[in-house]
C-alpha cells in the first residue's frame, strides 16, 4: 500500500477498496517501525479521529480526490493540535492555538494528518543537521544527509512513510532535499502559497510548497494548498494571479517544440562529474520526447550566494526577534534582570546556526552597515530577476523552461560540513537565484551518483519557470516521468 501514489490511493479509496483508517494506521505503523528519525510528533488517537471524519465522508458520497490520503506536515507550519516547534529548543513545547492556512486548506481537503516532520532549524540549513532533535538520516544510505531544510519532509516520502507532505523553500528547501531522496518537489511562484501560520525565516523568499512521488501527486496537492488568503500580506491577490486552478490541467501536454534554457553558469567548476552526467542525460531524454535545448546565460548566479546570505539573516533576525521568552516558548530559569532573561534565554534556545545568521543580519542592518550590504544584495537581487526575464519572458524569449541540477553534488556524509558553514552554503549556489526572483522551480528524480560511495546517492534534475508557470512545470516533469522510471525506484528494503 505505501508503495502506491496519492492517485493510485485516491482511486482505492473512492472506489471504497480500502478505507482512511486502514490505510492511516498502515502509515503509523511504518512510521513507528522506522529509525530516520524524520517525525517529531506523531499522534495515533488524532491521525484516527482525522481517518474516521474522512471515511464518513467517502461513505456519504461528498470526498474530494484528497479525502482520506495521508499527509505529513513540515514542522514550520503551525498545526492546532500537534506540536509546532520549527526544529528548535526554542519551541520544544510549544502547541499553537490556530492551524497554519496550507494546514486548513488540507484539513478542508479531507486529507489525514499523520504527524510532524523534522526540518533544520526555523528551515537554515542545507543537510537537516541542525535540528535541536538530531538529525535525520537519508533512506537511500543513512551515513548520508537527506538535504535540508525539508529534509524529514523528503525522508518521508522517499521511505514510503508519508505518500504526501509539505515542505518550505527560502533557498532550495523543497528542491535540494527532493534531489537527494530521488522523490519530486515542487517551489510555487513566490505569493502563490498562503505564509500564514509558517513560522518565519525570511519574509520575502519562504515560500510553501508539495513533495510527493511524482509530479501528478504534485499537481494534485498544489491544487488543493495555493490562492490567496488575505490573512497573508504576500499573497498574491487573484488580480496579480492567485486565482485557484487546477495544476493537472495540462499533464497530457506533449513536448514538441519546448525550449528548455540550459544555463551554462550551472554547468561549471563546481559541478560533480556524476551529477552533471545524470543531468545531461535527463536533458538528453527531453530532446527524444520533442524538446529543443537552447544554451544561455545566467551572469550574476555567482552573486546569488552572498545575496542570498545578506538578506535572508537580515529578515532572520527582525523574524526571531520575536522569541524572548516573555510570550511563548522557552524561558530561562534563572535571571537577574529582563535583559539577562533575553540573552540566556536566546542563548539557551537557539542553536549555534541559528544564531550565526541572526549575528549576520543584525550586522548588515546596522546603521553604516544598511546601505554598504542590504542594500546592495537587494540591487543584485534585481539584476539576478532580470537575468531570468531576458531569456524567459516576452516577445524575444528565447526558452520556456531553464534545467539543470539542483545541487553541486549527492547528498554528503553526515558531519562531512558540521565545522564549514559556508562549505554547507555553497550547496545552495544552483537553488538561490530562482529563490531570490521569486520563480517556481522543481525538483525531480534523474539518476544516481556513481562509484561505491555515491553509487546508493539519487541526483535531481531541477526545471525552473516563469512566473505562473507551474502547471507547464508540472506537464514537462510528468512527460518525463511518463518515460523514465527514476520516480518509481525506492530504497532498498522500503
Amino acid at each position: 500500500m505505501h508503495t502506491k501514489t496519492i492517485k493510485e490511493l485516491s482511486t482505492l479509496l473512492q472506489n471504497k477498496e480500502i478505507s482512511a483508517t486502514a490505510l492511516a494506521t498502515h502509515f503509523l505503523d511504518r512510521i513507528e517501525a522506522s529509525d530516520l528519525n524524520a517525525f517529531l510528533h506523531v499522534d495515533r488517537a488524532l491521525t484516527l479521529a482525522q481517518a474516521a471524519e474522512a471515511d464518513q465522508r467517502l461513505a456519504a458520497g461528498n470526498a474530494g480526490p484528497l479525502t482520506g490520503v495521508p499527509i505529513a506536515h513540515k514542522d514550520i507550519f503551525v498545526t492546532k493540535d500537534w506540536r509546532s516547534t520549527a526544529g528548535s529548543k526554542m519551541l520544544a513545547n510549544y502547541v499553537s492555538p490556530f492551524n497554519a492556512t496550507v494546514v486548513e486548506k488540507f484539513n478542508a481537503a479531507g486529507m489525514v494528518t499523520l504527524g510532524k516532520l523534522n526540518c533544520d532549524e526555523f528551515a537554515m540549513g542545507s543537510g537537516n543537521e541542525n535540528s535541536a532533535f538530531g538529525p535525520v538520516l537519508n533512506p537511500w544510505d543513512k551515513k548520508a544527509v537527506p538535504g535540508g531544510s525539508s529534509g524529514g519532509s523528503a525522508a518521508a516520502v522517499a521511505a514510503r512513510l508519508a505518500p504526501a507532505v509539505t515542505g518550505t523553500d527560502t533557498g532550495g528547501s523543497i528542491r535540494q532535499p527532493a534531489a537527494f531522496c530521488g522523490i519530486t518537489g515542487i517551489k510555487p511562484t513566490y505569493g502563490r502559497v498562503s505564509r500564514f501560520g509558517m513560522i518565519a525565516f525570511a519574509s520575502s523568499l519562504d515560500q510553501g510548497g508539495p513533495m510527493a512521488q511524482t509530479a501528478e501527486d504534485c499537481a494534485l496537492l498544489l491544487s488543493a494548498m495555493a490562492g490567496f488568503d488575505e490573512r497573508d500580506s504576500t499573497s498574491l491577490s487573484p488580480e496579480q494571479g492567485g486565482v485557484h486552478e487546477d495544476f493537472s490541467r495540462d499533464l497530457e501536454q506533449p513536448l514538441t517544440g519546448l525550449r528548455i534554457g540550459v544555463p551554462r553558469e550551472y554547468f561549471g567548476e563546481g559541478l560533480a562529474a556524476d551529477v552533471e552526467k545524470a543531468v545531461r542525460a535527463a536533458l538528453q531524454k527531453y530532446v527524444e520526447l520533442g524538446a529543443t535545448l537552447v544554451d544561455i546565460s545566467l551572469p550574476n548566479t555567482k552573486l546569488s550566494i552572498p545575496a542570498y546570505y545578506m538578506i535572508a539573516p537580515a529578515e532572520a533576525s527582525s523574524n526571531l526577534s520575536r522569541f524572548d521568552g516573555v510570550r511563548f516558548g522557552h524561558r530561562a530559569a534563572e535571571y537577574k534582570d529582563l535583559q539577562d532573561m533575553y540573552r540566556k534565554t536566546r542563548a539557551e534556545g537557539f542553536g549555534p546556526e541559528v544564531q550565526r545568521r541572526i549575528m549576520v543580519g543584525t550586522y548588515v542592518l546596522c546603521h553604516g552597515y544598511y546601505d554598504a550590504y542590504y542594500l546592495k544584495a537587494q540591487k543584485i537581487r534585481r539584476l539576478i530577476a532580470q537575468d531570468f526575464e531576458a531569456v524567459l519572458n516576452g516577445p524575444n524569449a528565447v526558452c520556456d523552461v531553464i534545467m539543470g541540477p539542483v545541487a553541486p553534488s549527492v547528498a554528503w556524509d553526515i558531519g562531512d560540513k558540521a565545522d564549514d558553514p559556508v562549505a554547507n552554503y555553497l550547496a545552495d549556489i544552483f537553488t538561490l537565484s530562482t529563490s531570490l526572483a521569486g520563480l517556481p522551480g522543481m525538483s525531480i528524480p534523474c539518476g544516481f551518483g556513481e562509484g561505491e560511495k555515491n553509487g546508493n546517492r539519487p541526483v535531481g534534475l531541477q526545471i525552473i519557470g516563469n512566473y505562473f508557470s507551474e502547471a507547464k512545470l508540472l506537464n514537462v516533469a510528468h512527460q518525463y516521468q511518463l518515460a523514465t522510471d527514476w520516480h518509481k525506484r525506492a530504497p532498498q528494503g522500503i
